[in-house]
């Protein structure tokens, strides 16, 4: 039985294991899916095709520049206790060092990278790893730049990884490290859903307006001195240039400053180093977000064992 490019990256799915064992998995199968999954259990590979199901929310975030070329990278494990294993961490930065040095396209084009100071590829690397860490291990996603000035900062021991990404013109690219990191803070602490007010997409803009259109005539209806209609448009116009302040990092107040917005605060600092900065774009990830955790109930969990002896 013939086997397809879309076979081997299904049973890699499969199984967590690495694209040429899977590949030669099926060729010893004749591309038979069940009988290639047995192959690879009686391999050595059966723990790491076990725990490939269990669900893998915790992890860290790692966020590295190096030249100009930045990389912030998310793994997910199965528990905080594996996180802070020092095998786990070497395996996260081991990672986001390939993501700096050979620019994949994307996860897919990641596992096919050669994993450093190995013969083997990230995707062969990875069930090995699961096997020594004990647990479900998933390279969830990166971002990579490679112009600009990138500056990177790590939140609660990798909790929260942020880049910042900056066009500077006339300042040595070292002056605006601590910008940059301020910058950074920022983002980590306020999540702004984008960078500066022009990167809001017209949808959500449409959106928005329209939500506070119908709040402000909800509000004119209770009220007992009712407003014109161009009051209340203007009215939400108001709120508008609100949701710029509270969702657009350039628009947001600078949190070391009262009163100062980010954009005026760039502004100052390019003036003192006499040149111009521009913010290009952020990269924010937090650990696990947007994965459904199972929730774990210790009563049950005692209870089906004690049926079970």
């Amino acid at each position: 039985m013939a086997f397809t490019a879309a076979d081997v990256k299904k049973l890699r799915e499969m199984t967590n294991v690495g694209m040429m064992d899977c590949k030669k998995a099926l060729t010893a199968s004749e591309g038979d899916m069940d009988k290639a999954i047995e192959w690879l259990r009686e391999k050595g590979l059966a723990a790491a095709a076990k725990k490939s199901g269990r669900i893998a929310a915790e992890g860290a975030v790692c966020a590295v520049v190096k030249g100009n070329v930045g990389a912030v990278v998310e793994i997910n494990c199965e528990t905080d206790f594996a996180a802070q294993s020092d095998k786990f961490m070497e395996f996260v930065r081991d990672v986001a060092e390939v993501v700096l040095t050979a620019a994949p396209a994307d996860v897919d084009a990641l596992m096919n990278c050669t994993y450093p100071n190995s013969t083997q590829t990230v995707g062969e690397m990875l069930p090995e790893k699961v096997l020594v860490i004990g647990e479900n291990l998933q390279i969830r996603r990166f971002h990579r730049y490679e112009t600009g000035v990138t500056v990177p900062y790590i939140h609660m021991g990798g909790r929260i990884g942020v880049l910042v990404n900056m066009e500077v013109e006339g300042i040595d690219p070292a002056a605006v490290t601590e910008l940059g990191k301020d910058l950074c803070m920022q983002v980590a602490a306020m999540n702004p859903s984008f960078c500066d007010r022009a990167d809001v997409d017209q949808a959500t803009l449409d959106k928005e307006k329209e939500i506070q259109m119908a709040i402000a005539m909800n509000e004119n209806e209770k009220s007992d001195r009712p407003k014109p209609q161009q009051i209340i448009e203007k009215m939400v116009m108001g709120r508008i240039g609100k949701y710029y302040e509270e969702n657009c990092l350039m628009q947001m107040e600078f949190v070391k400053e009262k009163g100062v917005s980010v954009e005026k605060h760039v502004a100052e600092v390019a003036k003192t180093l006499g040149g111009k900065i521009t913010v290009k774009s952020f990269v924010r990830f937090e650990r696990g977000e947007g994965i459904e955790k199972k929730q774990e109930n210790f009563a049950e969990e005692v209870a089906a064992q004690i049926a079970g002896k």
